[in-house]
């Protein structure tokens, strides 16, 4: 009998721990047993994905970037990359504005719903540490996210996981080794080449565990949100991001089969496994391991494309966040400060926005941090920022594992871009000869 694939084992997990979830919260001391016994097995998952991002980042970019024995290669490769990043992020901003200027969520929400939303998370601490951090993103000086790119040491960028510093260090070593004798730069590019082959192979290991672990995730975010009567007027703003965030997606799609003339759906099939775990963990960071592997081995990019474009994608491409800051800027001054919905400040909301996503760190909710500087970036009143935040913070967590699978979903769409224009896009990708089924490791 054939065993199921990895996709659908994680989609039945996904199920279970919504259904386990809603289950508990009607069971005394359920809240409690998930939090306790429950939860923990999620974070282990992310902190194992986690664990071996950096390495995977460093050892694919250096032994990437080495591959290409051309200088000029490499800003052919950079130049389409960060274009086609910095279109499909216009486009998903101008995509979040269209639909929340036609919808207007915000103009009809009641005095008294604004009254209860702000008295129940206005003091909220995850409210207040994503003002806390906005200030200090605020203070720092206007190139400060330049000077943030170069490390002054590379294993503290290690410990913090400072992927746009991991990003240049690999690049940097990857640059040198090209501009040495291949004979002195081979016994390091042979590393990097056996570090790279071996984290993969450790994704396989942690992916057997994933059904189980997106079953906890699940599980914790649905005894997180206990207050269905505020979820329900929020409800419109709600569908207003996931009916963009669905767009977005189309958008990949049409441009997955005209530019690389491969299926819709067998690129979504390829992608699933990545986007659930996009989807349950809510950090690009922590899914892009599970990227890489799915582009490379199922999707049929060079690694020497792949280990390029989608590190820097989960540290700069943010389309999903992007679109999120579009809806929530405006929604929240419909409801607020409507005397700010003025052209020029959302023009200014687009090119706040782009800038933004750039300086999103790839963990979760770090969206909510950048929409303060977006908000900020229009006049909007200081005073009026714990409201503006206890708004949407409701339905922050759920909307916020969406535009991550939005996020991933653009980054393998982006590398599959690149790929066909260098052509460096397998027609026929060999996928791994036991395909989805990771128990069958060697």
């Amino acid at each position: 009998m054939k065993k199921l694939a990895l996709h659908w084992k994680i989609l039945i997990g996904m199920v279970l721990g919504i259904v386990f979830g809603f289950i508990m919260n009607t069971v005394d001391g359920g809240k409690g047993f998930v939090t306790d016994w429950i939860k923990p097995f999620g974070t282990i998952f992310i902190n194992l994905l986690k664990l071996i991002a950096v390495p995977l980042i460093l050892a694919s970019l250096i032994k990437g970037i080495s591959d290409l024995k051309d200088i000029s290669k490499i800003k052919k490769m950079g130049l389409r990359t960060i274009t086609i990043y910095i279109g499909t992020t216009l486009i998903a901003i101008i995509i979040g504005l269209g639909i929340v200027n036609i919808v207007k969520p915000g103009a009809g929400m009641s005095a008294d719903t604004i009254e209860k939303i702000k008295s129940k998370y206005e003091t909220d601490l995850g409210v207040t540490d994503k003002l806390v951090k906005a200030s200090a993103q605020k203070d720092a000086g206007p190139l400060q996210a330049l000077v943030d790119i170069f490390p002054s040491n590379i294993f503290q960028s290690f410990v913090d996981a400072s992927m746009l510093q991991i990003i240049f260090f690999a690049m940097f070593v990857g640059i040198s080794l090209l501009l040495i004798p291949e004979k002195k730069a081979k016994p390091l590019v042979d590393f990097f080449d056996s570090l790279n082959e071996m984290v993969m192979k450790m994704v396989d290991l942690i992916m057997l565990f994933a059904p189980y672990a997106v079953f906890a995730l699940l599980a914790n975010v649905i005894i997180a949100f206990d207050d269905t009567e505020i979820l329900l007027k929020l409800l419109v703003y709600a569908l207003c991001v996931v009916g963009g965030l669905l767009l977005m997606i189309g958008f990949y799609l049409i441009l997955v089969s005209v530019y690389t003339k491969k299926s819709p759906l067998w690129f979504l099939k390829q992608i699933s496994p990545a986007q659930l775990l996009a989807f349950s963990t809510s950090s690009s960071a922590a899914t892009l391991p599970v990227t890489m592997e799915r582009v490379e081995e199922h999707l049929g990019v060079d690694k020497e494309v792949s280990g390029f474009v989608l590190p820097v994608g989960a540290t700069i491409n943010m389309d999903g966040t992007s679109l999120y800051q579009a809806i929530a800027a405006v929604f929240i001054m419909q409801v607020i400060w409507p005397e700010g919905l003025t052209f020029s400040n959302q023009v200014v909301i687009v090119l706040t926005a782009l800038l933004a996503s750039i300086g999103s760190a790839a963990v979760p909710s770090a969206g909510m941090v950048m929409l303060v500087i977006v908000l900020e970036s229009i006049g909007f009143p200081e005073e009026l920022l714990p409201i503006g935040l206890a708004l949407i913070f409701a339905v922050d967590r759920p909307l916020d594992m969406m535009r991550t699978t939005v996020n991933v979903t653009g980054d393998a769409t982006v590398s599959m871009l690149v790929a066909k224009s260098l052509g460096k896009l397998r027609d026929n990708p060999k996928e791994k000869k036991w395909d989805d089924n990771y128990d069958k490791v060697k």
